[in-house]
């Protein structure tokens, strides 16, 4: 059974691009390019999966907001 989880791409100060799951706390990953990224939260997903015994959080993704603070 195939089963959908969203990632959350992001990418830090030196370049790298980072994912979380937010379905599996925890289960984040990085790569030099996006197609490494890929393949590295694929495998990241699993192991989390394998170690957590399948039951990902119920989380719905609704969306992300940016918000601007004065400092």
């Amino acid at each position: 059974m195939a089963r959908q989880f969203d990632v959350v791409i992001e990418r830090d100060e030196d370049g790298l691009y980072v994912a979380s799951v937010p379905q599996l706390p925890g289960c984040h990953t990085d790569g030099t390019s996006l197609d490494e990224l890929m393949v590295e939260i694929r495998e990241a997903i699993e192991l989390c999966l394998e170690v957590e015994g399948g039951q990902p959080a119920n989380l719905e993704f609704v969306g992300i907001q940016r918000v601007t603070i004065a400092a």
